[in-house]
């Protein structure tokens, strides 16, 4: 029988229900608050309270927080440490930390010539002035955030210095997008192991100018374009993450990509398509480990 832990926030809905399937599969629960870890350097180990986590077989990342921030960059070390010594985590942690920061994850698909909204990323508060100005409308973005939390729509109509200053006030790195018009709703098509399960919307409510189920958005299913489905499988594949959703607008220009989430989307494939990715997942990985 293996011996897997899962890694994310204790009541967090995704993480106690992944926890709740690893259990039901292997016959054991194990959910990995990193907040609480210990890191031994001197003894070569990692503990949760007497647990020694270098023991286990494997680890499923759901979530090293409540909050994105660089901080989780430094728990992604301690599961470093921890893949080094043996234990297999799902998914990698250096392939997390490539998506998890918002300027990493664009540079690499810019790279690789994927199509995204217009970016600008810039510390001068003039270019930023002049980048508003440029697009109409603009998106200003934290490279450490999810489901839009921090993110600021300023409009050349607005006082776009003054927006600019309160924006720079808790992000030196500015990165900012071009506004899409995203028709009332964005996609999350998920993948596993690299291949493709399923899409879910986000709906705008149509009194906020995202998407996200934090600002009033709902899930519905949605069957994007062979196009848009291609392009995001493209996007993930320079990652290697084991699970990830990969945020698509289908704009008139063709499909673009957002991001590529670090952890991917639980509840949408639940609510939207009736997929329980917490069962897939956990049957992946036992897979990868040589079964029960």
């Amino acid at each position: 029988m293996h011996t897997i832990g899962v890694v994310g926030t204790e009541g967090g809905w995704s993480s106690e229900r992944l926890a709740d399937e690893v259990a039901k599969q292997t016959g054991s629960r194990l959910l990995v608050d990193i907040a609480r870890v210990r890191l031994d350097l001197q003894a070569g180990k990692v503990f949760l309270g007497q647990i020694d986590l270098t023991e286990l077989d494997a680890l499923m990342v759901k979530k090293i927080g409540a909050r994105y921030s660089p901080d989780l960059l430094d728990r992604l070390e301690i599961l470093r440490f921890l893949a080094n010594r043996g234990v297999q985590i799902f998914s990698s942690p250096t392939s997390i930390m490539r998506v998890l920061d918002r300027l990493s994850c664009t540079v690499t698909l810019q790279l690789n010539d994927i199509p995204m909204p217009p970016t600008v990323v810039t510390e001068d508060e003039d270019t930023a002035v002049e980048v508003v100005r440029d697009f109409g409308q603009a998106i200003f973005k934290p490279l450490f955030t999810s489901k839009a939390r921090g993110m600021f729509l300023v409009t050349a109509k607005d006082d776009v210095a003054g927006k600019v200053r309160e924006f720079k006030r808790n992000n030196t790195i500015m990165y900012i997008q071009k506004k899409i018009e995203l028709q009332g709703k964005d996609l999350g098509l998920a993948f596993l192991g690299g291949q493709y399960l399923a899409t879910y919307a986000r709906c705008s409510d149509g009194d906020s100018w995202n998407t996200s189920t934090a600002n009033g958005g709902r899930y519905e299913p949605y069957t994007p374009s062979r196009e848009s489905v291609e392009l995001a499988r493209q996007a993930q594949s320079f990652f290697d993450l084991d699970f990830t959703s990969v945020d698509v607008v289908e704009s008139r220009n063709g499909p673009m990509i957002f991001e590529v989430s670090a952890f991917g989307g639980f509840r949408g494939l639940l609510e939207a398509q009736g997929i329980d990715a917490a069962r897939l997942y956990t049957e992946y990985v036992l897979e990868k480990l040589g079964g029960v």
